[in-house]
């Protein structure tokens, strides 16, 4: 990105009320950002933006460089200095196909951390910040799990569920996707502060909001919609009724993504978002193999699409399978498959190992390259025996 386009996109960061929806007016004929900073007043009123926006945008042209915004972009572009940070703007080829999708897109991603990993095929986990014991130790268990069968576990670094789902991921020797309602200078909340470092060692970290930008409570809503949006599906673990994971999953739904829920005791007022959405057509799970016998094609296709655009990847993928790089759960559930087609069941039940250890199993053979499957069935790729 030259660097004028990198002022520009910095600039749209930081307009106030300038989303997507305005954004597209204003670069129907011209997809650069320049098209939305340089654009006339009446342009700006055509597109939707408010007042408050026209005002930033026109007193920005007229005086660049001692515009009140001029430091924070200056501030901005000192911040990207660090190798570690990032600006992924919606133009980009870096930026997450799966969100772009979504209704409104935000128009640039703040990241810490690896931004390769928001390609990847992602489930995002949410929940209570105040869960029972078990629901914090089953986030964490479903998320190890998920993490080692080859899906990315995306959350909101809030308390409760969320760190749990990070935790597990990492303690599973995993990357990690942190998606916050802050700016990248701060951390909400700061007892998770050792958390969000070992996030952007060992993972990303997301938002849309400019630097500076404080725990606003109607930034988490939004921050929300990104959640889900760059995922495959949302696992809801514990929930009261009224709760931002039910809004996860509102927006799960309307992005047309898969949700889950994980029912609980009816006495457990932390079950009850669960079984709520679970009424409204969630899919009930109790193991790890139920979501990965939905996800794995979708996850396939999405893992697929990152290696075509990935010419090191293609590279790689072409070298061969060597088969010592397998797990031992993986080298049996091999040699139980040829190339007529075998079901979940019918593995486990040759192997002998559990139905999750086997599913995981199959879901990252997949992902390698080594099998091929449809309506839950497996068999070894051309060229395998």
């Amino acid at each position: 990105m030259d660097q004028q386009a990198l002022t520009d996109w910095l600039v749209i960061s930081r307009v106030t009320g300038l989303g997507y929806r305005c954004f597209s007016k204003l670069t129907v004929n011209d997809s650069s950002p320049s098209a939305v900073v340089s654009a006339t007043g009446s342009r700006l009123k055509q597109s939707g933006l408010g007042d408050v926006g026209r005002e930033q945008l026109l007193a920005y042209q007229s005086a660049p460089d001692s515009h009140p915004l001029a430091e924070k972009i200056a501030q901005d572009r000192s911040w990207l200095e660090d190798e570690a940070h990032h600006l992924i703007p919606i133009s980009s080829d870096s930026y997450p196909p799966l969100l772009k999708n979504i209704p409104s897109p935000p128009l640039v991603l703040y990241c810490i951390g690896d931004p390769d990993y928001l390609l990847w095929p992602q489930l995002a986990m949410v929940g209570s910040r105040n869960p029972s014991v078990f629901g914090g130790e089953l986030a964490e268990s479903f998320a190890s799990s998920l993490a080692k069968a080859g899906l990315l576990v995306t959350s909101g670094l809030a308390l409760g569920v969320d760190a749990a789902a990070h935790k597990g991921a990492l303690a599973a020797g995993q990357p990690t996707i942190a998606v916050v309602g802050t700016g990248l200078d701060r951390v909400y909340p700061r007892t998770n502060h050792e958390l969000a470092k070992q996030i952007a060692a060992n993972g990303v970290i997301v938002s849309e909001f400019p630097l500076g930008t404080p725990p606003r409570a109607q930034n988490f809503p939004r921050r929300n919609r990104i959640i889900s949006g760059l995922s495959l599906g949302v696992l809801v673990v514990e929930a009261a009724l009224k709760s931002g994971s039910l809004i996860t999953a509102k927006y799960a739904m309307e992005q047309g993504r898969e949700v889950f829920a994980i029912p609980g005791s009816i006495h457990n007022p932390m079950s009850k978002g669960c079984h709520s959405i679970i009424r409204q057509g969630a899919k009930l799970v109790e193991t790890t193999a139920h979501i990965l016998e939905d996800l794995g094609p979708l996850a396939l296709q999405l893992g697929q699409a990152v290696l075509d655009q990935d010419s090191d990847m293609e590279t790689e993928k072409t070298t061969g399978l060597c088969i010592d790089t397998l797990s031992e759960d993986q080298k049996i559930c091999l040699r139980q498959l040829d190339h007529a087609p075998s079901s979940v069941d019918q593995i486990v039940e040759r192997t002998g190992l559990p139905v999750y250890r086997v599913s995981g199993s199959l879901l990252d053979m997949e992902l390698q390259g080594w099998l091929s499957s449809d309506s839950g069935r497996y068999w070894l790729n051309p060229g395998l025996s």
